[in-house]
């Protein structure tokens, strides 16, 4: 069944050239990463040393948007870019995946502005942080699910040969 067409304009398995399978393959950290994310939040919202998993959530989510941003930085900055020729950016697939990274990184400077320069907060607003945290976690696991299965494969049929090189080189400059 390689090459073919799923409902929603992907591919159901084929291969990615080289820019996109290294944006495909930034994913499997950045999952692993929202997996131990999620894991604290659900200690803080059962109340399992709050202390220890809150701080320690702090600490991870910086880590985390560290290897967030330049991510982002490659797909918005180039790939969507890219695209944006072909399928426009104020509607459609590429507006819908910038929403959703806004929505994500709304998500996480929130958590952040609220916890990092305080440490005096009641259990119920550490609780109500860590949802924050837990919402980032459902958006970008959606997210890099579409991503995977609708976005890149786009790419992949609608970017020339020499465009695919420029993706690579672009956002092996990030």
């Amino acid at each position: 069944m390689e090459g073919c067409m799923s409902a929603f304009g992907g591919m159901v398995q084929g291969s990615l050239c080289e820019g996109l399978e290294q944006l495909k393959s930034e994913h499997a950290p950045l999952l692993n990463r929202l997996e131990v994310l999620l894991a604290l939040t659900k200690n803080v919202e059962n109340e399992i040393d709050i202390e220890g998993n809150f701080k320690q959530l702090i600490n991870d989510v910086q880590v985390f948007l560290s290897e967030l941003d330049p991510h982002s930085q490659r797909e918005e900055g180039v790939l969507f870019e890219m695209m944006e020729k072909y399928i426009g950016r104020s509607s459609g697939p590429i507006a819908v995946m910038e929403y959703e990274h806004d929505q994500a990184k709304n998500y996480i400077g929130t958590f952040l502005d609220k916890t990092v320069l305080n440490s005096n907060l009641s259990l119920d607003e550490q609780k109500s942080y860590a949802e924050l945290i837990k919402n980032a976690y459902y958006t970008l696991t959606q997210h890099f699910a579409k991503e995977e299965n609708v976005l890149f494969p786009m790419a992949e049929r609608m970017l020339s040969a020499e465009e695919k090189e420029e993706l690579l080189t672009r956002i092996r400059e990030i």
